[in-house]
């Protein structure tokens, strides 16, 4: 049985943040003139003239645990603004009895809702942008928190057994209070710098992407390049 969209999304997403942050990583061991790294080859095929050795940190940790978090409900959210506000509206059934068609006749295709799709921006690009900066913020900061000696791990399978072992995130050492005051000292800068990306993408997907799925696989895609710089950002 094919796993449900929610699931698929998740996965999908998931792996494109995973994927952000190691882009991010060779980013940042170009920048640095880094020379040695020994990492997978398609890393090397970018053309960065660089080798690097893929760290899964507690920063990848982190953005993976994120986007696990925080997809359905993203999902959810896509799929409630496309009920309440459809992109394409059927027109209302015609109640005269002088209006009924030959079954060979077909009616027109419903169009875009200009309404609609103004709502629907709105509403994420306000709401839902809102929230998610907010979630991300204190989800992620509570989290670098909980993982101050975190190690540098370069195998896949060590890091594995290492995130998946008992005290390797500490939420007794998180001050959450400071958290969100940093969350909400972040708040502004990040909701600025999203809004050079994510209203675009939002219009794309508003106008051209009919499906809930294929919307949050466009907005997973637009998400590297955002998690790539959100990665060099905290990197920093």
């Amino acid at each position: 049985m094919a796993p449900s969209p929610i699931v698929q999304a998740t996965l999908q997403s998931s792996l494109l943040a995973a994927l952000s942050n190691i882009l991010a990583q060779a980013i940042a061991a170009h920048r640095n003139n880094v020379s040695k790294f020994l990492g997978p080859s398609f890393i090397r095929a970018l053309g960065f003239g660089v080798r690097l050795n893929v760290a899964f940190s507690a920063l990848m940790f982190q953005f993976v645990v994120f986007t696990i978090v925080s997809t359905p409900p993203n999902f959810l959210w896509q799929d409630f603004l496309e009920s309440a506000f459809p992109a394409y509206p059927s027109p209302p059934a015609s109640k005269s009895p002088d209006s009924k068609k030959s079954p060979s006749s077909s009616s027109p295709p419903p169009k875009l809702s200009l309404t609609n799709t103004i709502l629907k921006f709105v509403l994420d690009q306000t709401v839902g942008a809102a929230l998610n900066t907010l979630l991300f913020s204190t989800f992620t900061r509570s989290l670098r928190h909980a993982m101050l000696d975190a190690p540098r791990i370069t195998s896949l399978p060590s890091a594995a057994k290492y995130w998946s072992s008992a005290g390797a995130v500490d939420f007794t050492a998180v001050d959450f209070a400071l958290v969100w005051a940093e969350a909400k000292a972040e708040f502004w800068p990040f909701i600025i710098a999203g809004a050079k990306l994510w209203p675009a993408v939002s219009l794309v997907n508003f106008t051209l992407i009919k499906s809930v799925q294929g919307r949050n696989l466009v907005g997973a895609l637009a998400g590297v390049a955002w998690g790539v710089y959100v990665s060099l950002a905290m990197a920093n």
